[in-house]
């Protein structure tokens, strides 16, 4: 079997939902910036493109329609070159890298283009006409818990108290904070430009850096949020995750092309795997696993 390799990641900083800096910018647009971005550093890479992979949790709204083909086609990538949009939810980007990488492990593929991209701005959670099937409904209403119901529960299985947990999301932010101060994000980062309209006029700025870390949160800030989603709960707006807007793109290769182009991977592709979970405990487990080159 071929290896398969990462090149390089770049993403868009993350905006935060629903009133952050990318609340108007589409999901395919941002998709398509990352894209072009990774074209733009890779010129060598930009005519062996054969497919485009994007994950999208709502495949629907701005981000229907396969949105990962407006994208390839916004990025100027030629229409020869097919797309897809896959949905594995939170997990759908990652899924999207291994479903290249195995195409190419595979043969069937030399370059591909995998990432993801999400609007949770535009496009609501539950989807712009949720349908729950009734037989669920009825019998197994579990499927269609929210995240922060799923998260209580975790709470309670793994006996996490909301102590540990503010702790956790406060350190979380410190770390956050120090790597943004230290430029560690910065190679991945494409900024974004961002177009205003105000009372004074039309104007434009540039988005540059994620919007998530909160340098003004402390414990006993954090302390006193209430739960969002139980009135006995331990989930509060601040250690639980932000509803986000961004997009991210990997350029994934054979390492045999990527010889050829002259083209240094970051990483190669090992394995992956998925597991299933009751849905009133879901998040309790999944993972991937990659082996970093240096």
């Amino acid at each position: 079997m071929r290896e398969a390799v990462i090149v390089d990641c770049l993403r868009t900083p993350v905006g935060k939902a629903p009133r952050g800096a990318l609340r108007n910018m589409r999901p395919d647009d941002l998709g398509a910036l990352v894209i072009k971005a990774l074209l733009d550093k890779y010129p060598a890479a930009r005519d062996e493109v054969e497919d485009v992979i994007l994950g999208c949790a709502m495949p629907e709204g701005e981000a229907g329609a396969n949105m990962a083909r407006q994208s390839a086609l916004r990025a100027g990538l030629p229409d020869s070159v097919s797309a897809m949009t896959i949905n594995r939810f939170c997990s759908s980007g990652l899924q999207a890298i291994a479903l290249a990488c195995d195409r190419i492990r595979a043969g069937s593929a030399d370059v591909i283009i995998a990432g993801g991209a999400e609007s949770m701005s535009l496009i609501p959670g539950g989807g712009r006409k949720p349908a729950p099937n009734p037989w669920f409904v009825e019998n197994w209403p579990e499927v269609y818990m929210s995240m922060g119901l799923t998260a209580e529960r975790m709470q309670r299985k793994y006996e996490i108290s909301r102590e540990d947990a503010d702790a956790f999301s406060y350190r979380s932010h410190q770390n956050a904070l120090r790597g943004q101060n230290a430029g560690n994000f910065d190679d991945e980062l494409v900024p974004v430009v961002v177009d205003h309209v105000t009372p004074q006029g039309a104007r434009s700025s540039l988005f540059c850096g994620d919007e998530g870390p909160r340098a003004d949160t402390s414990l006993e800030a954090l302390a006193k949020l209430r739960p969002v989603f139980h009135a006995q709960g331990s989930v509060t707006a601040g250690n639980s995750s932000q509803t986000s807007d961004g997009a991210a793109a990997a350029l994934v290769m054979s390492e045999k092309r990527a010889r050829e182009l002259g083209l240094k991977a970051k990483a190669r592709f090992v394995s992956y795997a998925t597991a299933g979970v009751p849905p009133e405990i879901m998040g309790s487990v999944r993972w991937s696993r990659f082996r970093r080159l240096w």
